[in-house]
Formats: C-alpha cells, sequence, structure tokens
C-alpha cells in the first residue's frame, strides 16, 4: 500500500530582521501602547523584506531550491509544483511556472497556485498528498508556502503590521511502501467572519474600476476566540478518529498566529511544553507557511524524529479550520 511522506523541507527568509522595540516604538509616536499585544502574540523579532528584488516568489523559489538539496534531487525528479501564496507575485503566469523554470523541471508536471490564505499551506499539501494517493504516475510533489506579508500590512495597525513576517518554506512530498506520512484531515468551515479580514478591502473590480485605495489589509474588530471551541473540537475529532490520544501526538505545528491561542489548545488538550512548537517568537506570524516552518525547525531542533506523529492545525480568514495528521 502506498503512503505519502513528508521526504525533506527548505525554508528561506530575509536576511533583515526588527525586533519589538521597532515596533513599540513606531506606535508610541503614534499614541498607542503595543506592549501587552507584544506579549499576547508572542513576538520579539520578525523577518522583513528591505531588498527591492525580494519578494514573495523569489523567497519561494529560493526555499525550494534548499528543499531540494536537502533532498539530494533536481527539478527533473518533481512530478507536481503548487504555490500556496496569498500574496502572489503574479497572477500571470502562475508563480508555480516561475519555480518550474528557475528548478528546471519536466514538462510532463503539473503546476498550479492555490489560496486558502493562511491554512493555505496546510490545504495544499493535504490535497497534493490525496491526489498523490490516486495517481501512481505522481511519486514526488513540491508544495511551497509563501507569503509578502510585510508589503500589505497597514502602518497604523498593530495587527497585521507589528504581527507579521516574511518567510517561505517549500516541503517534498515523496510516495513510499513504508507505513509512514500522511493519515488524514479534518476541516470546519464557518463564513461568520467573512467581512472582518479584507484584501482588497473594496474587492478587486472595485480597487481597479474606480481607482479605490487599497494597499493594506482590512482588519475590522472581531472576536477571535470564537474558533477556539471548534478548533478543541476538530482536534480531538480526528485524533480519537485515528485511534490515539493526545498525548500519542509528538509534536503539535499550529498555527503561528498566536502564542495565546497554541497556550490555549495547550492547555485544553492537556500537553506537555515538548509537544508545542513555537517560533512565532522569532519569524513573526508568516501565513501560509507558519506550521510548516515549525515543523522545520522541530526537526532541525531534534525534536521531531521520524516516526513521529505530527499534528498540524490552522485558520485562514472568514474562517475555515484545518487539522491534518501525519506519521513524520
Amino acid at each position: 500500500m502506498s503512503h505519502i511522506r513528508i521526504k525533506a523541507l527548505g525554508v528561506h527568509h530575509p536576511s533583515h530582521s526588527l525586533d519589538n522595540e521597532y515596533y513599540v516604538r513606531h506606535f508610541d509616536e503614534r499614541g498607542k501602547d503595543i506592549r501587552r499585544f507584544m506579549e499576547h502574540m508572542g513576538r520579539k523579532q520578525r523577518y522583513i523584506i528591505d531588498d527591492p528584488n525580494e519578494n514573495g516568489l523569489t523567497m519561494g523559489i529560493a526555499a525550494a531550491q534548499k528543499a531540494l538539496e536537502q533532498a539530494g534531487m533536481t527539478g527533473r525528479d518533481v512530478d507536481m509544483i503548487v504555490f500556496s501564496t496569498q500574496v502572489p507575485e503574479s497572477l500571470f503566469p502562475m508563480n508555480a511556472l516561475f519555480v518550474h523554470q528557475a528548478i528546471g523541471a519536466r514538462h510532463d508536471v503539473a503546476v498550479m497556485d492555490s489560496n486558502a490564505n493562511c491554512a493555505g499551506m496546510t490545504v495544499a499539501v493535504d490535497q497534493a498528498s490525496r491526489s498523490m494517493l490516486s495517481n501512481p504516475d505522481v511519486r514526488t510533489a513540491l508544495i511551497i508556502g509563501s507569503d509578502y506579508n510585510s508589503l500589505i500590512s497597514d502602518p497604523a495597525d498593530e495587527i497585521t503590521y507589528a504581527n507579521y513576517g516574511d518567510a517561505a518554506c517549500a516541503a517534498i512530498l515523496e510516495r513510499t511502501e513504508e507505513d509512514t506520512g500522511f493519515i488524514d484531515s479534518l476541516y470546519y468551515t464557518d463564513p461568520i467572519n467573512i467581512d472582518k479580514i479584507l484584501y482588497p478591502a473594496q474587492g478587486l473590480a472595485a480597487t481597479l474600476q474606480r481607482n479605490t485605495p487599497g494597499k493594506f489589509i482590512q482588519w475590522l474588530p472581531f472576536d477571535a476566540n470564537m474558533a477556539l471551541p471548534p478548533t478543541f473540537e476538530l482536534l480531538e475529532r480526528i485524533i480519537k478518529k485515528n485511534g490515539l490520544t493526545p498525548q500519542d501526538v509528538r509534536a503539535y505545528c499550529l498555527s503561528q498566529f498566536s502564542l495565546a491561542n497554541v497556550l490555549k489548545i495547550q492547555d485544553h488538550l492537556e500537553l506537555e511544553d515538548d509537544q508545542m512548537i513555537y517560533v512565532g517568537d522569532r519569524y513573526g506570524y508568516t501565513g501560509t507557511s507558519s506550521p510548516f516552518i515549525a515543523l522545520y525547525e522541530g526537526i532541525e531542533s531534534g525534536r521531531i524524529r521520524r516516526g513521529d506523529y505530527v499534528l498540524f492545525w490552522t485558520i485562514g480568514a472568514g474562517y475555515q479550520l484545518v487539522a491534518m495528521l501525519f506519521k513524520y
């Protein structure tokens, strides 16, 4: 029986970083104290693009090249390329086509861009894994998650400007006959907040037709805690469905949007500190890639090893929750 495992990962981020002091000073000058907010979100530093030649696409290509090198592969070994982003550098052609060119992939390779907002890379890995299981001709897939978040973060809004960072992660999926890899995924979708996080705020048509201002994300107030009860239920359900307990899962690679949410999930499931992989203090919130950067750092630090169960969870604007279970 075939299974789909994560063969290798690569991460790329800008060399330029900013610490909390920069953002505290920025908002102090505007009469807004964000110190408690920074503590709640769990931020210390974040990587920010400051090179006009760098963007979400260049970061994605760099991460892909690192993943291929880590796997001992070339672009000729890849059967599918998926580029997940909510800040695409190009709409025509798709970003994945530029990746195809950059890595020298074959002509018989499927390429596509995808967008499920911050849930995007998790959704892309889930859907690619299921596609590979149904198509024996696809033995390897390159999944890239990359967001140039600071490009569209409003300097007057601490939720985006002080919270987000820029980074990309690439994962190589591989068909194997070993009993490992992708196990299951579950979704919970409720568009109750569909009008709270908007970009472009007036929609693409109105922005282009009427020259409406809309450079930055519009983030309106809402109760973010409403997503926690269905999150708890989703995580409990996927664990129980697959014959495990929360303690059987070695690592929880969750959305890095908020340290407070990570701690609430830890408390609800009665998890140990070493089961929680949190890197949002160093990377900021990187959007689509954040659970997989957590996986990468967990592997690099030795906290995640082959054979460990890993549970991913993340949330997309609007909102949609995704839980995905792997045996790494």
